[in-house]
């Protein structure tokens, strides 16, 4: 049953869209104990009739309380943190409370698993924490930048940390995919840039990539699976065959596409055949990540437009009925 095996588990934001998938993948696979840490009790009193599992325990609490995560997590052998202030214009309207979430929650949640003996930590990211142009993006960064430093600021603990970066989820709370099936009858969809590409990954392959770096992690990587890429206006044309494509131009912080690797990052990322690892470049914990995987040519950039792989309209029409 690998890694998460009689394991006692927390997941912060565990009430969100990828905090009930993957809880509800980790009851499968033989887990002690899963703390679903989250500051909404509504979502948590819903998630309790859902999930009637005795191995599940609810915690309301925020990262941004840093001795509230303490008591959280005594006893804790992995965090997932998946907990973050994550919509772009949120974000651009409440700045200083995007930095308390993703970056202090961030210095919190490490702090935290190293005093308390924590044995794994994996930090969910995001494509947009690649070269950013908007706050969400850039407290995103910074947290990265923190859980793989937190490998040397560890010092001689055992904790170790590890980073996951992936693209939009079909379907997540606040995505288009949901909004465009709420308007389609009104016979118009919006739709920012026609040129607009994303990376696209089902909450599914999300968490068991999730998993599968648990048990892959040395401490100080990002990884980054390969995912397709889709054109926004196929992704209308899936949804809304018969609508009328309403072009409304880009919005503050929006990029025409979204990039997970780029050229200064992937000097020191390694490829395997179905996902990269950046490689912390200030500790060396990680380096024997590098077996059975093979560098980068110099310039090398993965970005949602220059992908290899694209989902068709069909693939997409499959995926959105499957939500």
């Amino acid at each position: 049953m690998g890694v998460l095996k009689d394991k006692v588990v927390l997941v912060t934001g565990g009430t969100g869209s990828f905090g009930k998938k993957f809880i509800g993948k980790a009851l499968t696979l033989g887990v002690k104990k899963i703390i679903v840490f989250s500051r909404d009790e509504l979502k948590q009193y819903e998630m309790k009739q859902e999930f009637q599992d005795e191995r599940i325990r609810f915690f309301i609490g925020d990262v941004r309380d840093k001795e509230r995560l303490y008591r959280a997590f005594d006893g804790v052998d992995i965090v997932i943190h998946a907990a973050a202030m994550k919509h772009v214009d949120a974000c651009e309207y409440n700045p200083f409370e995007a930095v308390k979430t993703n970056i202090h929650g961030a210095q919190n949640i490490i702090e935290a698993a190293i005093d308390r003996g924590v044995e794994k930590v994996i930090a969910l990211s995001t494509d947009k924490a690649c070269s950013p142009v908007n706050l969400y993006g850039a407290t995103k960064l910074a947290s990265d930048k923190l859980f793989v430093a937190a490998n040397a600021y560890v010092g001689e603990k055992k904790t170790r940390f590890a980073v996951v970066r992936y693209g939009n989820v079909v379907g997540s709370r606040g995505s288009v995919v949901p909004f465009f099936k709420k308007i389609r009858d009104t016979g118009k969809l919006p739709i920012t840039d026609e040129r607009m590409t994303r990376f696209w990954i089902t909450l599914d392959k999300g968490v068991q990539f999730v998993i599968d770096n648990l048990e892959r992690m040395y401490g100080g990587e990002i990884f980054v699976p390969k995912i397709p890429s889709m054109k926004v206006t196929d992704l209308a044309k899936a949804i809304g065959p018969e609508c009328e494509i309403e072009v409304i131009g880009i919005r503050p912080g929006e990029k025409l596409h979204e990039a997970m690797i780029m050229e200064d990052d992937a000097r020191h990322t390694v490829e395997f055949n179905d996902y990269y690892v950046i490689q912390p470049e200030l500790v060396s914990l990680a380096q024997e990540q590098t077996n059975g995987g093979k560098a980068l040519a110099d310039g090398f950039a993965y970005t949602s437009d220059n992908n290899t792989e694209w989902l068709t309209i069909e693939q997409l029409k499959d995926l959105v009925e499957e939500m």
